[in-house]
């Protein structure tokens, strides 16, 4: 009898223990369930530093409802290097110019945009349609675009008669200066200065590209590689007396100091398109189309050019911004400088001879 009882005991207790484990299995279940399907709360986008109005964080969150969240970069190869290294989950959207989309199409880095979501894309203006670094329309967003060119400190030269030779030099240079902190925009930068294509893909080419550079490091004025907004901060402090930078941050240190002046050199240079892409593992798909539709509105895309000083892709934005702004040269480039400036191609496999390019710029 005691020893029923205590059989009976023990398969009793078994039972309460197998019971116990299965409420805290299902317990368990149930709160990662729940995580799962907790609706997201922001929306991450990877941009370039002051490359968006502080006033829209707010304003994009009262009207979505999906707080935004900026990830900071200075220059297109930290960018891609970063997407590589950690991954693309924790990012909704990023910003990215024309010339590397197609490398992070190949990298997987981003997917493909259901432009169903996008109605606003109805105010993109005709020609970035159908680009030719997204030719079918399906990766990309176009954000803003503008030129790359030489901010300087003299008045006494007419920016409508600048050569690279500014900077190139010696014997022209007037004081210190500072080269962009991108490769492929660089050495593009020198083939131009060179008499070549800026998209040339010739070796021999690229190599005198490279010496030119070189030859500029070693003038006493060479202080170095910033990104746009660093040359442009060291322009505005007297730092610098020359430096290589988009227009929107020589704008903005134009209006600082009107006595700067910005030109786009006599041998050239090139336009770009910064646009937005879908993260290939967006965490918030939902709210990368919403910010993405969020810029396209007219009113948000004239608000978004004004504040960064670079021309608008969104055509219905043009009515809303006024003729002293669609008039300035420094963001608005005129047909003469148009005609000077070509688009950057992806250089497909010889993007390799660029990299072996820019390791020798910045290691000798």
């Amino acid at each position: 009898m005691k020893k029923f009882t205590l059989f009976k005991g023990n398969k009793l207790k078994k039972l309460l223990l197998a019971l116990l484990v299965l409420a805290v299995a299902f317990l368990a279940g149930c709160k990662g369930k729940d995580k799962s399907a907790e609706k997201p709360t922001k929306v991450t986008v990877m941009i370039y530093s002051e490359y968006i109005d502080p006033a829209m964080l707010t304003d994009f969150e009262s009207k979505t409802g999906y707080k935004l969240q900026l990830e900071l970069y200075e220059a297109q190869e930290e960018m891609i290097s970063k997407l590589q290294t950690v991954g693309t989950a924790q990012y909704d959207v990023i910003i990215a110019s024309d010339v590397v989309i197609q490398q992070m199409i190949h990298l997987g880095l981003i997917g493909k945009i259901d432009m169903n979501k996008i109605p606003n894309r109805v105010n993109i203006a005709d020609q970035f349609r159908n680009p030719s670094y997204d030719p079918t329309n399906e990766y990309t967003i176009p954000y803003l675009w503008g030129t790359t060119g030489i901010l300087y400190r003299d008045s006494t030269i007419d920016p409508l008669h600048v050569s690279y030779s500014m900077l190139f030099d010696a014997k022209q240079t007037k004081g210190k200066f500072s080269l962009l902190e991108e490769s492929r925009s660089m050495l593009s930068m020198a083939l131009q200065a060179k008499g070549f294509d800026a998209n040339s893909t010739n070796k021999d080419e690229i190599n005198q590209a490279v010496e030119y550079i070189l030859q500029a490091k070693k003038d006493p004025h060479f202080l170095g590689f910033d990104g746009s907004v660093g040359g442009k901060d060291k322009v505005l402090s007297k730092m610098d007396w020359a430096a290589i930078v988009f227009n929107g941050e020589a704008m903005a240190a134009i209006d600082e100091d009107p006595s700067l002046q910005f030109a786009i050199p006599e041998e050239g240079s090139f336009m770009w398109v910064d646009a937005m892409t879908l993260s290939s593992k967006a965490p918030n798909v939902d709210g990368a189309y919403q910010f993405m539709n969020y810029i396209l509105d007219a009113n948000i895309g004239a608000q978004l050019a004004k504040y960064i000083n670079y021309a608008t892709p969104n055509n219905a934005s043009l009515e809303a911004l006024d003729k002293e702004f669609t008039g300035n040269r420094v963001i608005n480039p005129t047909a003469d400088e148009i005609k000077r400036m070509v688009f950057l191609k992806d250089p497909g496999d010889a993007a390799r001879l660029f990299d072996e390019a820019w390791t020798i710029v910045k290691t000798r």
